[in-house]
């Protein structure tokens, strides 16, 4: 099934409940990899947690998960009051390997 975050046209995100892999993790994977492939820009502002639960038909927990852990990996950027952003991270080209993470680009 593949549904869309309502406040961010860009972002899709595909589950398949039939996969053996969990939600919360296909939900951090199909967000990983748009970062990675450059759809999804630095800066660019995600759903709330609310909001995406509801499109993808999930417990808020599901969506807060992959969040907290998308923001631990430096893909996402929490501001308080300002919503849950795309991390200024540098793209490199997509990589089949789970454990690659994301470079931060300075220009001081």
């Amino acid at each position: 099934m593949v549904r869309k975050g309502s406040n961010s046209p860009e972002l899709l995100v595909e589950l398949d409940r039939e996969r053996p892999r969990a939600l919360r993790a296909q939900i951090e994977e199909s967000i990983r990899e748009s970062v990675r492939s450059g759809r999804l820009l630095a800066g660019s502002r995600l759903p709330s947690s609310r909001a995406l639960a509801t499109d993808l038909g999930v417990t808020r927990g599901v969506v807060v998960g992959a969040y907290e852990q998308l923001t631990a990996e430096g893909y996402l950027e929490s501001r308080t009051g300002a919503g849950t952003v795309i991390a200024d991270v540098a793209v490199e080209p997509t990589s089949r390997e789970p454990s690659s993470r994301p470079r931060r680009v300075s220009f001081d």
